[in-house]
């Protein structure tokens, strides 16, 4: 089924699996925030990235958590793969935003380096708002951004959080598979 401009008044595009692949050493970025977790000694023996920045704030570590997340995000975003489904952005005839849950520097970042940023008239990262994706908050943040209302919006996602974020904020939804990740 093709999906028309005129079916909508705004699409928001995820951005990491969804319009490009940043390319992050995860496990790097998880090894720095253990050690952040160390050196204010909290155990956290087999957590897992996530867990961590879901906790770094009841350990008053948010701040540094999210200073390394960010930081190997704009990295990542310095070598980021464009993904087939990129070449749509410029093609919509109505506003177009990012809601991602990386950081709002390393989307911009990506974004530029393929020659969209341009096309994006607004980016909503994990620090751009209170609360991150699937709370609703963040899409309806970059919908209200792009002047539209969230029943006339399409949110494009590669996740399952994506498709819980669009049906928490009433919004329609696109699933994209782009396949495995690079490398």
């Amino acid at each position: 089924m093709s999906i028309e401009s005129a079916d909508y008044g705004a699409v928001v595009y995820d951005l990491d699996g969804t319009l490009v692949r940043l390319v992050v050493d995860w496990d790097a970025a998880a090894s720095d925030a253990t050690a952040a977790f160390a050196e204010a000694g909290v155990d956290v023996a087999d957590a897992d990235l996530w867990s961590l920045f879901e906790t770094a704030p009841e350990h008053g570590l948010a701040e540094d958590l999210e200073s390394i997340l960010a930081a190997h995000e704009r990295r990542g975003a310095e070598q980021a793969i464009r993904l087939p489904h990129a070449d749509r952005v410029p093609e919509w005839s109505v506003p177009v935003g990012v809601c991602s849950l990386n950081a709002e520097a390393a989307c911009r970042r990506a974004l530029e380096r393929h020659d969209l940023l341009d096309h994006v008239e607004t980016v909503v990262g994990r620090d751009s708002v209170a609360t991150h994706k699937p709370d609703p908050e963040p899409l309806l943040t970059a919908i209200d951004r792009l002047g539209a209302d969230p029943s006339s919006a399409l949110f494009v996602g590669d996740t399952e959080r994506d498709r819980l974020t669009a049906e928490r904020a009433g919004v329609a939804f696109e699933y994209v598979d782009d396949g495995p990740a690079d490398g």
